[in-house]
């Protein structure tokens, strides 16, 4: 979970049980400034605020370490369709600018941005007359930006 992503959710948890960003500083013991910039993708918090701000919004911080293992480079089997789609879709900075940017606007995750652009692309895939290219990528992203 990016900062975006980190504010997104305690917002939303926060709005979702009507409180004030005031009130809840004063359960977690952290400044108003401090939330309101972890709410706007701002800060570094430690796991300490996190747990804090956490307890004061009635949840648990849970912390997850991620196997991030990725094929070795002599394995020869033939790419899957999906990863190849979302390769794409990763390897583009275009890309992820435009899903933080979308990610932000529509208050969701990324995560959720990135994974409607990856079935887009696999919806159009069978009326390309190729596999999705960067430029089909960038077609789609500025059709995404011109219905925002």
């Amino acid at each position: 979970m990016d900062e975006l992503e980190l504010g997104n959710a305690l917002r939303a948890r926060r709005k979702a049980a009507d409180r004030t960003i005031a009130s809840v500083a004063v359960d977690a013991g952290l400044s108003v400034p401090y939330i309101a910039n972890l709410e706007n993708g701002r800060g570094n918090p430690t796991l300490a605020a996190l747990t804090r701000l956490a307890t004061a919004l009635g949840a648990t911080l849970t912390v997850t370490l991620a196997d991030t293992h990725t094929k070795a480079p002599d394995d020869t089997s033939a790419p899957d369709p999906d990863t190849t789609i979302a390769t794409l879709v990763d390897e583009s900075p275009r890309a992820t600018k435009v899903i933080r940017h979308l990610a932000t606007t529509r208050a969701t995750t990324r995560s959720a941005v990135r994974d409607h652009l990856i079935a887009t692309l696999e919806a159009l895939a069978p009326v390309l007359p190729h596999p999705p290219t960067p430029a089909d990528l960038n077609r789609l992203l500025d059709l995404t930006l011109l219905a925002d």
